[in-house]
Formats: C-alpha cells, sequence, structure tokens
C-alpha cells in the first residue's frame, strides 16, 4: 500500500516557542530549506513535525531554528 504523504516526516523539540508568533516563524524558517513540504509547529508541546522530501540535515534544521530565535534541542 502507498502512502497518502509521500516524504519523510520527522519530529524536532524546539525550546522557546510559547505562542502563535512563535510557532510562525520557526515554521517560514524551516520552510525554506530545500525539500521541506510541509512544518507544523506547537508551541503548547515545543514540538515542530517537518515533512520533507528526503531525510534534512539537521545541521541545516538546527540553523533556521537558530535564525528564527529558538534552540533546537533535537529529534524525538
Amino acid at each position: 500500500m502507498v502512502s497518502s504523504t509521500p516524504g519523510v516526516t520527522t519530529t524536532y523539540k524546539v525550546n522557546g516557542m510559547t505562542c502563535g508568533h512563535c510557532e510562525g516563524a520557526v515554521r517560514s524558517e524551516i520552510s525554506e530549506l530545500a525539500g521541506v513540504e510541509s512544518v507544523e509547529a506547537s508551541s503548547a508541546s515545543g514540538l515542530v513535525t517537518v515533512v520533507s522530501a528526503a531525510p534534512l540535515d539537521e545541521a541545516q534544521v538546527r540553523e533556521a531554528v537558530d535564525e528564527a530565535g529558538y534552540e533546537l534541542v533535537g529529534q524525538v
């Protein structure tokens, strides 16, 4: 059976998000990475779920989160 969601789904823990604006900033920066298809961020849980065409380089994700002003803890 073929998955209805193509690509790779990865969830990251991000510290510092406290509101919708924070979520938007993180979504915006990660969305700019090559191959990213969708990004969902939750300030309540501190989790960011990324769907990408191929596995992402965690260093690039970390840089994008840093650029948004937050701290990437790592994959969960």
